[in-house]
């Protein structure tokens, strides 16, 4: 099943690309609560990224980790807990505190009349069983009349593993799909076709590898968006590249700053000694750090999966993750390895000791 857009012909400029509050407004509010939403959306956001975890008694809660630990007053794995009398009392460690939402809080916020312009971009996280979770959110979502057309457009399935494409089509077919990763050859192994769009963390888009994928998907009628983006020259550089959207916890520094760029396009490039140093300024925009997401990204979706187990793909070398021309090979339930010019198995111990801020934070 192929899922296009109309192809463009040209790089879109600022004016056009989208903010999208990740996880809301949450550089200076709790993350994923409709007090974040809600500022996310008066700072002047297109869409809201948020995530989903169903609880044992089927809620659907609008939540980044499997457990409750890092960012409120409960503790333990939200799949083992029910909603009712547990967690509907659990509230955010930050301030100003903070339940936590529902999937239809949040649903029924963006279809409040003033905020019929807001997409909803579902980041469904691996730990979820899609048999389980989807048809909840489907039951939600077909409550309202007219879903068809004013509420299923605007939402944006975020899929990492294959496993939830499926269900995807099943229980939610108005709604769009996107893959989220770090990695080209996954997109292409496994989503292309099934996927209009693709989220991929920003560090992999930097140099010649992502930059010929962004222009392959604007050929081929798919959309690219950018996570998570809140340093400004990065924004500066992700406007650029004309993607769809710019996640960020800093809505309204990008609000600003894309409002200058479209005012005094001039400005947009960098330039000088900014140009030449941005792309060396840090290690996750190596090749070596492109090779080590997409190993992890391999080893995240057969472990972390609701479903874990050997992730079947047939080898990946045709795709090259660095300009110098190395290679990642993905074989059976093992961790790849690294395939240099000569076609010979090479020392991974660099990227295995690469740490994972080169990841956004809490990014799974």
């Amino acid at each position: 099943m192929s899922t296009t857009n109309t192809p463009a012909t040209s790089i879109r400029p600022p004016k056009d690309i989208e903010c999208w509050g990740h996880r809301g407004a949450s550089a200076h509010l709790p993350e994923n609560t409709l007090a974040s939403f809600r500022a996310a959306i008066s700072e002047g956001c297109d869409g809201i990224e948020s995530d989903v975890h169903a609880t044992s008694d089927g809620v659907v809660l609008m939540f980044h980790d499997p457990t409750l630990d890092r960012t409120t007053t409960g503790k333990g794995l939200i799949k083992n807990q029910p909603y009712k009398d547990v967690i509907e009392h659990v509230r955010t460690v930050k301030e100003p505190v903070q339940p936590i939402p529902l999937f239809e809080e949040l649903v029924a916020l963006i279809m409040e009349p003033e905020n019929r312009h807001v997409s909803l971009n579902i980041d469904c996280k691996m730990q979820n069983d899609p048999q389980r979770l989807f048809p909840e959110m489907a039951r939600i979502v077909t409550s309202y009349p007219n879903y068809e057309k004013d509420l299923s457009p605007r939402i944006i399935l975020g899929l990492w593993h294959p496993l939830f494409i499926h269900p995807a089509i099943k229980y939610l077919p108005h709604c769009r799909r996107f893959h989220i990763g770090f990695s080209i050859p996954i997109v292409k192994q496994f989503f292309w076709d099934t996927c209009e769009g693709f989220s991929m963390a920003f560090p992999l888009l930097m140099g010649k590898e992502g930059q010929a994928f962004i222009k392959e998907c604007r050929e081929q009628g798919k959309e690219v968006t950018v996570w998570t983006v809140n340093d400004e020259a990065e924004m500066r550089v992700a406007m650029s590249m004309g993607v769809k959207a710019v996640l960020t916890d800093k809505v309204g520094v990008f609000v600003n700053l894309k409002k200058e760029m479209v005012e005094h396009p001039e400005k947009l490039p960098l330039r000088g000694l900014e140009a030449w140093t941005f792309p060396w300024s840090h290690w996750k925009y190596y090749s070596v750090a492109h090779s080590w997401m997409l190993r992890t990204q391999l080893d995240v979706m057969r472990t972390v999966c609701f479903q874990p187990g050997p992730l079947t793909m047939p080898d990946l070398s045709e795709f090259s993750m660095a300009a110098s021309g190395e290679q990642v090979e993905a074989e059976g339930p093992t961790q790849g390895k690294k395939v240099g010019k000569d076609g010979k198995e090479e020392d991974q111990d660099q990227a295995e000791r690469l740490p994972l801020s080169a990841l956004p934070e809490n990014a799974l």
